[in-house]
């Protein structure tokens, strides 16, 4: 009986693997989340402002990888589920709306919330489960997310490079426990069979979070230019920015975001293939962020003289998304085009020159090396037959 009422929460093999408007309202919570970030760093943009932003930035994606895979295996139509996923929109924001004062007095609010949400998921899947084969991966989650959760509320608890030293550690936990597929005495690891791999479903889940990353990047500008007022090189940088947008959505979706269902579906490993994917797309998400910060210089910031910081945000971000695009397109074919390394040499090579330029000829400058990898890609692609794809294997 037990074993039958916990069935009834997982997917079928033949249920619709394409993502639920469940999910996409879960997600809009995330727009505001990376909003924050975008913010937090936009404070501090210092190396330490930024070790900041990537570590709070890893643990906001952790919540959200692991919120997105439940739907995976379980049916998002069931009130249970329902309700585990919108209680994790509510703790997220909780989160993101401590963020700017994160390292300050609102660090426990933030770290107890994290623990919540992953402690609390890991309980409530326990429960649902019991008697079934699948609580073994709830009680390893469980269990994982009870180490980590000791640094996580003992950083909160101090302050300073103390509470940045224990954070580090917990979330260096929650993702090591990731990549080993959370081995726990008596238990092992987690097999395959209770990782992620349903091809669509993870691949949409990718696409969607990546776009939600593009959405904040156009909050950030539009919000910044209604702030500031309708100044013509404000105009201008806040169309650069848009253009920039574009090009971000446009080489990311070519080929290798179109096809990354189909490289899941056909790798011989699904489940590695799309927690590969998940890292790429973290990577091309902090892009994302770091560009809608020096979006925000730009439009604020549109003349004079800028700061090494202003060019390192404003070429780094799209230097970021290259990387992690570079990334995905080898999960997806098991090669990089040439156009992104070139792309990212030419970021780097113009970093000096920018010193001496205002922040929207830097912003220009940014956008024309993204315009020529979006150009190379369809130049490439009227002389070749559309490529299949073929994962590493």
């Amino acid at each position: 009986m037990t074993t039958s009422r916990a069935a009834k929460l997982l997917r079928k093999p033949g249920d619709p693997q394409r993502a639920t408007f469940l999910e996409l309202f879960f997600d809009l919570a995330f727009v505001y989340v990376l909003s924050q970030l975008s913010q937090v760093l936009s404070q501090d943009l210092t190396w330490r402002g930024a070790f900041h932003t990537l570590v709070l930035l890893l643990a906001v994606w952790w919540v959200w990888c692991s919120t997105a895979t439940v739907p995976d295996r379980f049916n998002p139509q069931r009130p249970a589920i329902q309700l585990l996923v919108i209680a994790t929109l509510v703790g997220s924001l909780v989160m993101a709306v401590a963020l700017p004062e994160v390292f300050g007095a609102q660090g426990l609010v933030f770290a107890g919330a994290y623990v919540v949400l992953q402690v609390g998921r890991s309980l409530v899947l326990l429960v649902a489960l019991r008697g079934h084969e699948l609580q073994r991966g709830a009680v390893r989650t469980l269990v994982w997310f009870a180490v980590s959760a000791v640094p996580w509320v003992a950083g909160a608890l101090v302050h300073g490079t103390a509470r940045e030293a224990l954070w580090t550690f917990a979330v260096a936990i929650d993702y090591l426990g990731g990549k080993l597929r959370y081995p726990t005495p008596g238990l092992g690891r987690s097999p395959s069979s209770e990782l992620p791999s349903a091809a669509e479903h993870l691949a949409e889940r990718h696409r969607q979070f990546f776009i939600i990353a593009l959405g904040e990047l156009i909050l950030v500008s539009a919000s910044t230019l209604g702030g500031e007022g309708f100044a013509p090189y404000r105009t201008t940088a806040f169309v650069v920015s848009m253009a920039t947008t574009v090009l971000l959505w446009r080489i990311y979706l070519y080929r290798a975001g179109e096809l990354s269902a189909a490289a899941i579906a056909g790798s011989s490993d699904p489940a590695r293939l799309g927690l590969s994917a998940f890292y790429a797309h973290l990577v091309m998400v902090a892009g994302v962020v770091v560009t809608a910060v020096g979006a925000k210089l730009v439009i604020v910031h549109p003349s004079g003289r800028p700061e090494t910081a202003w060019i390192a945000v404003i070429l780094g971000g799209p230097a970021l998304f290259l990387v992690g695009r570079s990334r995905f397109e080898y999960a997806v074919f098991a090669r990089v085009s040439r156009d992104r390394p070139i792309g990212l040499i030419a970021l780097a090579a113009l970093a000096p020159v920018m010193l001496l330029v205002s922040p929207l000829v830097a912003a220009l400058a940014a956008t024309a090396v993204l315009a020529g990898v979006a150009i190379a890609d369809t130049a490439h692609a009227r002389g070749h037959e559309p490529e299949a794809p073929s994962p590493p294997g």
